[in-house]
């Protein structure tokens, strides 16, 4: 069993990138020819005036072709496992209605012609209903304990529904964060694609004692890694294409819910920490502005920016920042047979 989830597994990537490449290859020059093209405001780096009107929304190329993918997937996983792995499929349909909300945001700014779509507030409350909707529904399928594990600490049994609601809270802000990332050519698409393999890694472990491997999770990381490197053909920098928030909302319910598979939310901190960063950065700029009554603790915010203004080039901040974030993916990794023992899990 295991070798053919395995072997499912890299079919599965293959299937996923060459679908993107392909479906890109048509969707590109239809956002195109109905200039659906990206709005840079003036607050940002000069230079990325030359970006403007290069077509948003391509996201929905690589959204295609992974729930393309991850429909055969399912059906072959059930009848392998002879049921349905219910939290893969919440977790898809969970990213899925991540891509929707994103898909109404980017709409409104191309219908009213600028970078603002939904209102903060509006977004907020789709986001909150979603992640509330995703997390009930793995409780329910008791896919998730409500017990949180703190290192250094131990396990907090027992939390019940505030342990939930901390979830519900969590994924939202890996949403945005992973939002935040998608900034410059390729940033968010290259994190996301090492956030991927290590999905595939970790599906391979053999928790605890029990010897079985984790098939929802390596095939979710399959198809997005092979979503990914395609999506890459046309998004790396000088980028024909942008993922907008269509894209980038999808991606951060696909990086919260690997954490949810692995019944280890509090990972997500650790393997997404670069994605988290991108917030943090944001946060400390408002406050220290706020503060300070007008002074900047960075260049520009988030903090892919600051390095931009610094004079790094787009290439050099995609590849340090995915070299962190492979680290950050490689200190998890070794976590995870530590914690999986310490969680009975």
């Amino acid at each position: 069993m295991q070798t053919n989830i395995k072997i499912l597994a890299g079919v599965s990537a293959a299937a996923a990138f060459i679908l993107t490449v392909i479906i890109s290859r048509i969707v590109i020059p239809i956002l195109k020819s109905r200039k659906m093209g990206q709005k840079i405001l003036d607050i940002g780096p000069r230079w990325h005036k030359s970006k403007e009107g290069t077509p948003t929304m391509g996201g929905i190329s690589f959204i295609f072709a992974m729930t393309a993918v991850m429909i055969v997937d399912i059906v072959i996983l059930s009848l392998w496992l002879g049921e349905v792995p219910v939290a893969l499929t919440a977790t898809f349909v969970y990213a899925l209605f991540c891509a929707f909300i994103g898909c109404i945001d980017d709409s409104a700014k191309l219908r009213k012609k600028q970078n603002e779509g939904l209102t903060p507030i509006q977004k907020l409350v789709l986001q909150f209903v979603a992640a509330a909707a995703y997390i009930a529904t793995l409780v329910l399928a008791g896919s998730i304990k409500d017990s949180l594990y703190i290192p250094f600490i131990g396990s907090i049994d027992g939390l019940g529904v505030i342990y939930y609601v901390i979830l519900v809270v969590l994924a939202v802000g890996v949403m945005n964060s992973v939002n935040l990332a998608d900034g410059i050519d390729g940033l968010a698409s290259s994190e996301t694609l090492v956030v991927a393999i290590f999905f595939v890694l970790a599906g391979g472990l053999k928790y605890a004692e029990s010897g079985v491997i984790s098939a929802g999770l390596m095939t979710l990381g399959a198809v997005t890694a092979g979503g990914m490197l395609g999506f890459l053909v046309y998004n790396f920098h000088p980028a024909r294409v942008f993922m907008g928030d269509t894209g980038s909302l999808f991606l951060g319910g696909i990086v919260m819910g690997g954490a949810l598979l692995m019944d280890l939310p509090i990972l997500v901190i650790v393997y997404g920490f670069m994605y988290i960063l991108e917030s943090i950065s944001d946060i400390i700029q408002v406050v220290y502005f706020k503060l300070t009554h007008g002074k900047r603790f960075f260049k520009m915010a988030p903090i892919h920016h600051h390095f931009e203004k610094c004079g790094w080039g787009e290439i050099k901040i995609v590849v340090v920042f995915s070299l962190f974030t492979a680290l950050f993916c490689a200190l998890s990794y070794k976590l995870l047979p530590a914690l999986s023992v310490v969680l009975g899990i």
